[in-house]
């Protein structure tokens, strides 16, 4: 996966865009600042609109391409983000650290999805939020109507509503919507997709 993203990341543009996730944005600009964490951040499109909104910014991903073309985009845009390379168990975050993190289309491997879940948990302050949107398992179908639309091929990557309601079992979720939404995000995320998304606080 790593060889994979690389290649990607190495495109010219920024394969996803520059703009913010619409859903990420609406739900960020309602939440007070603090410390958020962006998993799998790719080429840093929320992370930095995040860190130009006063937040402190950690993300992480397995690409180094990724990481360079996020902190070029940060530096363009006058603000420090801390984003460093590598899986969730090389990261030196801390036991309750954060009072966000955004899962916007963190697709992880079927051996680190559950395990990484468990340590946002962790990660996360008593009343901080989680902001997700990723595939669905609807996807699969969707793909092959709408190859532009993106997303993993591996539907064991795919979501679930119930999947993801035992994963944040306990938490308050304010909203959660399994959907065909119209995508618009750079070269790769263009067209009709099937999505799950949700906003959710920590007990």
């Amino acid at each position: 996966m790593k060889e994979f993203w690389d290649e990607r990341y190495a495109e010219p543009d920024y394969v996803y865009g520059k703009a913010p996730n619409k859903y990420f944005k609406e739900k960020l600009d309602e939440i007070q600042l603090g410390e958020i964490l962006f998993p799998a951040e790719g080429e840093g499109r929320n992370a930095v609109y995040a860190a130009k909104k006063g937040w402190r910014v950690s993300a992480f991903d397995i690409s180094k391409e990724g990481r360079d073309k996020a902190l070029k985009l940060a530096n363009s845009e006058g603000v420090e983000i801390d984003y460093q390379v590598g899986k969730l168990p090389d990261m030196d975050y801390k036991t309750e650290q954060f009072d966000a993190i955004a899962l916007i289309f963190a697709h992880f491997s079927p051996e680190d999805k559950h395990s990484y879940f468990a340590e946002f948990r962790n990660l996360l302050k008593p009343g901080g939020t989680i902001i997700f949107e990723a595939f669905s398992k609807a996807q699969i179908d969707v793909q092959k109507e709408n190859p532009k639309s993106g997303g993993p091929k591996n539907a064991e990557m795919l979501f679930s509503k119930e999947e993801l309601q035992t994963s944040f079992n306990g938490f308050k979720f304010e909203e959660f919507e399994d959907k065909l939404i119209e995508l618009s995000e750079g070269k790769y995320h263009n067209g009709k997709a099937a999505v799950i998304r949700f906003v959710a606080t920590k007990p």
